[in-house]
């Protein structure tokens, strides 16, 4: 990088192939212009590999077979998982992770409910 931006940490738009699935870059959640690609066999292996990690914010499936798009989709453990690309985020759809990539939903009833206490009271009338 030159310029402002040489001082700092910033990296230009960057693709690495072949990653293997124990590297940190696959393990890890990478919030920049990265993607890692990492090769599987099947449908089954990609799956596995997906959710073998501590961290699950998104996922996102590419297929032209909507059975594929709903079984994968449900399969992936994720707080959100986009099909053939991103389309953005609804300020009134639940937002959040799972694992280690967040807790709680921000957005829509559900964002709400993560700031509330909800009590039972419970009287006997006898």
């Amino acid at each position: 990088m030159t310029g402002d931006f040489a001082d700092g940490y910033f990296i230009q738009p960057t693709v690495f192939d072949n990653v293997d699935p124990a590297s940190s870059l696959a393990q890890q959640e990478v919030f920049g212009p990265v993607l890692a690609v990492l090769p599987f066999d099947d449908e089954a292996e990609a799956v596995r590999i997906a959710n073998d990690t501590d961290f699950g914010l998104a996922a996102y499936v590419q297929t032209n077979d909507l059975r594929r798009a709903h079984r994968v989709s449900a399969d992936l453990i994720a707080g959100n998982v986009w099909v053939n690309g991103f389309v953005g985020i609804p300020g009134t759809a639940p937002f959040g992770g799972t694992k280690q990539s967040g807790y709680g939903r921000l957005g829509g009833i559900w964002g709400i409910r993560e700031f509330t206490r909800p009590k039972n009271v419970w009287i006997g009338l006898d």
